[in-house]
């Protein structure tokens, strides 16, 4: 009894001291904004996915075992140290989260809770300092509301927001830098893929490996994909769906986004594993499709039986799921020169999951499940 209460006494002090430190960085967020936003010289009807970026950005110091000096300063290029440790032994995380505006200029964030968690356990695999949760979502709202007119109300418009960290040790040593570089940058979105989108599924190269950082969303998770992807667009396919590393008889996930598979009128994703990303659209997907009434399988799948079902024409749809594709619908894939073409439906699941998903996100219906955060 007296250990029981020793523990409880010490982790409410912990976690008073740890609300008063977190409090106390919060308050020192210094801003610093543009004399004039740029906002004007930029077409909206006319740019491409992630190349146009808002007025301001935010930055955090690991330093000497803590985060500190956190502002917000205008948008512009950083100093670095060409032995930083990010450029030799590759610690660096990312998040992708999108920001909405509805019709009454409120301003939205779908999930945040579920990206910092992800970030931080992305953080955790690659020994990297995990970053203060209340700090964050602090960062977050400061940004945004500097920024909110850069979030569009057009269908299909959101910003999207790119928090990241880097090893920033300016030492060639591998092991964990012992100093990072925490940022947030928003970008104005406009949809990934235009379209329905032809995959090629991996017979050859893998995605990530049973024990590796597939889990994690880490650049060099990204940068392995870049060759293979290229040889498939060579052939004429946007993307790649990943298979198993030991067998490649198991499908896993594509490169930007996680994928569901329509059997008759079931649908089926991969469970998470630790070759898998956690995806937030992924779960809320499920969870949607549920909603409906769908039967949602989340098990193991086989490239065998997906070739299998478009034979016997029961596959009737195949579409990703993620926070820049939102819903993005397949129309064919190939398997070791086997081409399947996927039919219309009229009864589409894709399309009704991602109308219910948009509404979600940008407050123009219920939300049963909480999952909005209103800046």
């Amino acid at each position: 009894m007296f250990l029981n209460n020793l523990s409880h006494f010490f982790k409410y002090k912990y976690v008073i001291l740890k609300s008063f430190l977190f409090q106390k960085l919060n308050l020192d967020i210094q801003i610093s904004q543009v004399s004039k936003s740029k906002i004007d010289q930029i077409d909206f009807d006319n740019f491409s996915f992630g190349s146009v970026f808002t007025d301001h950005m935010f930055e955090c110091d690991y330093v000497n075992g803590s985060w500190q000096n956190p502002r917000i300063l205008p948008y512009q290029s950083i100093s670095i140290d060409p032995s930083a440790s990010v450029f030799h032994y590759g610690q660096a995380i990312f998040e992708g989260m999108k920001a909405y505006k509805d019709t009454n200029d409120e301003i939205w964030l779908f999930r945040p809770k579920e990206n910092v968690s992800r970030f931080n356990k992305s953080a955790i695999r690659l020994a990297i300092p995990e970053f203060p949760e209340d700090l964050f979502f602090d960062a977050l709202n400061k940004l945004l509301n500097l920024e909110r007119d850069w979030i569009k109300k057009d269908e299909g418009s959101a910003l999207y927001v790119r928090p990241f960290v880097i090893g920033n040790e300016y030492a060639i040593q591998a092991s964990p830098s012992k100093n990072y570089k925490f940022m947030i940058i928003c970008a104005p979105a406009t949809p990934y893929y235009v379209g329905k989108i032809k995959v090629e599924i991996a017979d050859k190269y893998s995605r990530a490996a049973s024990g590796g950082i597939g889990y994690a969303k880490a650049a060099g998770n990204y940068a392995g994909q870049f060759y293979p992807t290229n040889l498939a667009k060579e052939k004429g396919f946007q993307q790649i769906i990943w298979t198993d590393s030991n067998e490649h008889k198991y499908l896993e996930e594509a490169g930007t986004m996680n994928v569901f598979f329509r059997i008759g009128d079931k649908l089926i994703t991969a469970p998470v594993t630790d070759t898998i990303l956690d995806g937030v659209t992924r779960k809320s997907i499920i969870q949607i499709a549920k909603d409906f009434g769908i039967d949602v399988e989340v098990r193991r799948i086989t490239v065998e039986e997906i070739k299998e079902a478009g034979k016997e024409n029961s596959l009737k749809e195949i579409f990703g799921a993620g926070t820049a594709a939102v819903v993005s619908e397949i129309s064919e894939f190939e398997h070791k020169q086997e081409r399947f073409v996927l039919p219309d439906v009229e009864d589409s699941y894709a399309k009704k999951l991602k109308k219910k998903l948009v509404d979600i996100q940008t407050n123009k219906c219920e939300d049963p499940h909480n999952w909005r955060y209103k800046l």
